[in-house]
């Protein structure tokens, strides 16, 4: 199983958009995925999740990403490097079957003109700790309220050029 993780639970955020574009895309060359978006994690996920705890809010999330065998992360820059939320995620997923020796590709994006760099940087470190194997091509896609159309897809033909390739890259990874 593969799965989309839309890495923010900012609401309506560009991060759902180019997850969603992605996973049309992959479904278009005949790669079926699921899309997870962290505003559905719980509300309670700090308070009921972390350190061992499990509720049965969260207990289908577990089982989906310890279905999952490829992941593809979408994950916009705050402050510098990646939300607080997605890393409060990974750590509220069961150590080692969640992402151990399993494979990912990571997109980066910003409102600002890198394409969060510095955050995919950062969760690559996370992924090399859970012997998460990530595809050597990170797309950096930087001031995404242009590269998106009124339909929330990337028409740009460069990002397109290049997210096609990482897409390409990960279908067969």
């Amino acid at each position: 199983m593969i799965t989309i993780i839309s890495g923010t639970n900012r609401p309506a955020s560009n991060t759902l958009k180019v997850a969603k574009y992605y996973q049309k895309t992959l479904a278009e060359k005949g790669l079926q995925t699921h899309l997870f978006n962290l505003e559905d994690l719980p509300g309670s996920l700090i308070s009921s999740d972390l350190y061992g705890k499990r509720s049965a809010e969260f207990a289908p999330v577990q089982q989906l990403i310890a279905n999952t065998s490829k992941f593809l992360f979408i994950i916009p820059e705050y402050n510098g490097s990646f939300p607080g939320v997605l890393k409060t995620f990974v750590d509220a997923c069961n150590f080692p079957e969640s992402f151990y020796d399993k494979k990912a590709a990571l997109v980066g994006i910003s409102s600002g003109k890198y394409g969060n760099i510095r955050g995919i940087d950062h969760f690559g470190g996370v992924c090399s700790y859970l012997h998460l194997h990530v595809l050597p091509l990170r797309i950096h896609i930087s001031a995404i309220k242009a590269e998106l159309d009124e339909n929330g897809d990337l028409f740009r033909e460069d990002t397109i050029k290049f997210t096609n390739q990482q897409m390409d890259k990960f279908i067969a990874f």
